[in-house]
Parts: C-alpha cells; sequence; structure tokens
C-alpha cells in the first residue's frame, strides 16, 4: 500500500537530529538564532503536524514561530546575609512548559487571534522554537467552517491564559493518570470480562484465564 507524503514527513522528524535532517535543521537553526524572538511564516515546517493539530491552508488561520530561552528562573543574588544554601539562585524552575509560555507569548503579541495548539520544531544549547497555531475567530471563513467555528464562541476567549489548550491541561494536570491500567474504565472493563468469562480474581491461586485456553485450543485445531 503506498503510503502518503505525511507519512514520509513524519518519518524525518521522528530523529530530526540525524541523517538528512540533521544538517537542514543546523542550517535552520543558525537563521533562526538572528529572528525575533516572534515571526510569523507563510506555511508550517512540520506540514503533518500542523494538520493533526487542525491546521487549513485557508484565511483566518496563521502560523508564528516562537523562540523561548531553555533551563530554569535565573535569581538575582541577594545583598543581604544569609547561608549559600538559602541565597534561591539556583533550583528555581516555572511550574509552566516552554511550550505553554511560547503560546502566551503568541498570544500577546497578536491579541486579537486565538491559539489552537503548538508543537516543537527544534532546539540548540540556548533556546528552543514553538510553532503556534493562530485562528481569527472573526473572520467569516472561521466562522462557517464546522470543523473549527467552536473558537468563535465567547467562553473561548483568552483560552491559552485559561490552560485550555493541550499544553495548559497538561500543566494543570489533566492529561496525566497513572498509565492506562490506573484508570476507572480499564479496571471497570477488566472487571466486566471477568464476570463474562466467569474467572475468579488474578490473585486467587490457580485462576484460570479461559480466553487464553480457547486461544490455545483454536491453535491446535
Amino acid at each position: 500500500m503506498a503510503k502518503s507524503m505525511y507519512h514520509y514527513i513524519a518519518m524525518l522528524w521522528k530523529r530530526p537530529y540525524e541523517g538528512v535532517m540533521r544538517d537542514i535543521l543546523r542550517e535552520r537553526l543558525i537563521k533562526w538564532r538572528r529572528e525575533p524572538a516572534v515571526v510569523r511564516i507563510e506555511k508550517p515546517t512540520r506540514l503533518n503536524r500542523a494538520r493533526e493539530l487542525g491546521y487549513k491552508a485557508k484565511v483566518g488561520f496563521i502560523v508564528v514561530r516562537v523562540r523561548v530561552r531553555k533551563g530554569g528562573l535565573r535569581k538575582p543574588r541577594p545583598d543581604s546575609g544569609r547561608r549559600p544554601k538559602r541565597m534561591g539562585v539556583y533550583g528555581y524552575a516555572p511550574a509552566k512548559s516552554l511550550r505553554l509560555i511560547a503560546e502566551e507569548r503568541a498570544a500577546r503579541k497578536y491579541p486579537g487571534l486565538e491559539v489552537l495548539n503548538s508543537y516543537y520544531v527544534g532546539e540548540d544549547g540556548r533556546y528552543k522554537w514553538y510553532e503556534v497555531i493562530l485562528v481569527d475567530p472573526h473572520h467569516p471563513s472561521i466562522c462557517n467552517d464546522p470543523d473549527i467555528n467552536w473558537i468563535c464562541e465567547p467562553q473561548n476567549r483568552g483560552r491559552v491564559f485559561r490552560g485550555l489548550t493541550s499544553a495548559g491541561k497538561k500543566m494543570r494536570g489533566l492529561r496525566k493518570s497513572r498509565g492506562l491500567k490506573g484508570t476507572h474504565k480499564y479496571k471497570w472493563k477488566k472487571k466486566q470480562k471477568e464476570r463474562e468469562l466467569k474467572k475468579r480474581h488474578e490473585a486467587s491461586r490457580g485462576a484460570r484465564e479461559p480466553w487464553r485456553e480457547a486461544e490455545k485450543r483454536e491453535g491446535e485445531a
């Protein structure tokens, strides 16, 4: 089966610092360092990722590349005397992720637009770059598009500053769980399967696994 163009773009971005992408990305980073911190670009660098996150090549969509400094916060050394342990110079990191900081800076640069989502495009020893997808909620092409017109609703105003984007929800802990096996839905489905198969609890000694025995019988047949 023939693969799409997006498949091959995604394969290159799985290891962007190896192979063909290494030299290309190195040239880009040298160029990006000399640019302003927030730059509007004509088209996404990672087209496949932008399309996955809702980008469309139509009027009303804007892509912005944002540069954010890596590392924790730099604190000034206190003038008053105290122990070096209590100086508070090192070990201060922002609660927000760099990706969310990039989204907020793009939203402040373009106050009339709303942040849809963002994705990583590169980093060097000092900076990280993200591309932020912005949408104009007042443009007719956006208001008449059933896939994206939800962003025109008043409850979505300033969504990036209220932690409603993907990066914001991750920062608020809404993406976290103790893995898929730690969720209530997984446990309920597992118990329901045991009831249907009349299987005893897995902690009981000698518990049978009927579905595995059935698979074994089918394999032997």
